[in-house]
């Protein structure tokens, strides 16, 4: 769960990291309100899951009450890729000398946490990792062994951070957020830029704070910061219906049992020559209802111009998975075209029943390849 700037701040500070002072606006009228609280220069910032603020006129200096107010009117309704903006930080405009750049993220590859630190903050990291791959430090953290204080200045010290206060500071800074990844079962947390005032105080500009999903549990209060109306609504309509679905740009729905043969899906329709439209995992069942609901979650989707099914036939029989096809083809009209490839325990009985009583729009294939391709094929047809 993405966590908007203001939120992920509100958990900094609670970790001791410093932020600078600043009110949640949803109206001019608030936006000015929270500028004469907060005194002198403010930063009217847009609040949306997603980058480049900046470009798209999302961030504006106003220099009291009167110049907040109409750069909330500028801001509010501001479309920027794709999210609307419906709510504003305003902040304490701070005046910065240097911009750095810290993060910490869950390296899936190595199975522990990465922190990466770099004193070129303010612009894109993959601007700097591709052009000056060598201005940033990278240190994994054991999280069997936990984090150590050597290692904020392993950070500190490879980066040439070379102000002694400055040292001290970031690596106070590293050590909270460190704490805050923990505490709060992150996958990312990012400042950038983690700036230096002219008064040589170190603080987190901006925030961007990542929570596992499957974590939320145990943290009610950050779920209750999720914000509905912002999710994709086909994303919001699969996490009513309990389905495991992400949205994708192509036209090849995608449909499997379990993650990993549905991973393997994407990429063979991508193999195939074809763009799939979306990651949606059935789960190791292949019942009625879970199909019913599954199909309604891709249909929604105007993009999809045919259906791929993939299913591994394990604990749930092939056979079975084939009658609750057939039993949600009954339930709700579906004129996409739908290939089927049915493999694993009884997959020949699967294929019988739905070449005997499957509608003219589906078609079965004997493997994924050969579906991907049929797939691909009547998408672009259609």
């Amino acid at each position: 769960m993405d966590l908007y700037e203001y939120q992920g701040k509100e958990l900094f500070a609670r970790h001791g990291i410093p932020v600078s002072a600043g009110r949640l606006a949803t109206t001019p009228a608030e936006a000015r309100a929270a500028a004469e609280e907060l005194g002198g220069e403010v930063v009217v910032k847009a609040q949306v899951l997603t980058g480049g603020r900046g470009k798209a006129g999302g961030i504006k200096l106003a220099a009291g009450p009167d110049e907040a107010e109409e750069r909330a009117k500028e801001i509010l309704g501001l479309d920027i890729r794709g999210h609307v903006v419906r709510r504003l930080w305003i902040e304490r405009a701070s005046e910065i000398e240097k911009e750095y750049y810290l993060s910490l993220t869950f390296d899936r590859a190595a199975k522990q946490p990465l922190f990466i630190f770099t004193t070129r903050g303010g612009v894109d990291i993959e601007e700097v990792a591709a052009e000056t791959p060598e201005a940033l430090v990278r240190l994994h953290v054991d999280p069997l062994e936990g984090f150590h204080p050597w290692q904020a200045r392993r950070l500190v010290y490879g980066a040439e951070v070379e102000d002694p206060s400055e040292q001290k500071q970031v690596a106070a800074i590293v050590g909270k957020l460190y704490e805050a990844f923990v505490a709060c079962d992150a996958v990312l947390c990012e400042i950038n830029p983690l700036i230096v005032t002219p008064e040589a105080e170190v603080k987190a500009l901006d925030s961007k704070f990542t929570v596992d999903d499957n974590a939320l549990y145990r943290h009610p209060d950050i779920a209750e910061m999720r914000d509905v109306d912002a999710a994709d609504p086909l994303e919001a309509l699969a996490r009513e219906k309990h389905v495991t679905y992400v949205k994708l740009d192509g036209d090849v729905g995608v449909l499997g049992n379990g993650a990993g043969l549905t991973m393997s899906t994407v990429d063979v329709v991508t193999f195939a020559g074809g763009r799939p439209a979306n990651f949606c995992d059935l789960g190791g069942g292949g019942d009625a209802e879970g199909v019913v609901d599954a199909l309604e979650v891709i249909t929604r989707d105007p993009q999809v111009k045919a259906i791929f099914f993939n299913i591994f036939g394990g604990i749930t029989r092939c056979d079975e998975v084939a009658r609750g096809i057939l039993q949600a083809l009954d339930r709700i009209e579906l004129p996409h075209p739908i290939v089927v490839r049915l493999d694993g325990t009884n997959a020949e009985e699967g294929r019988r029943i739905l070449a005997e009583a499957a509608p003219s729009n589906l078609h079965v294939e004997p493997t994924m390849l050969a579906a991907a391709k049929r797939a691909v094929e009547l998408a672009a047809a259609a």
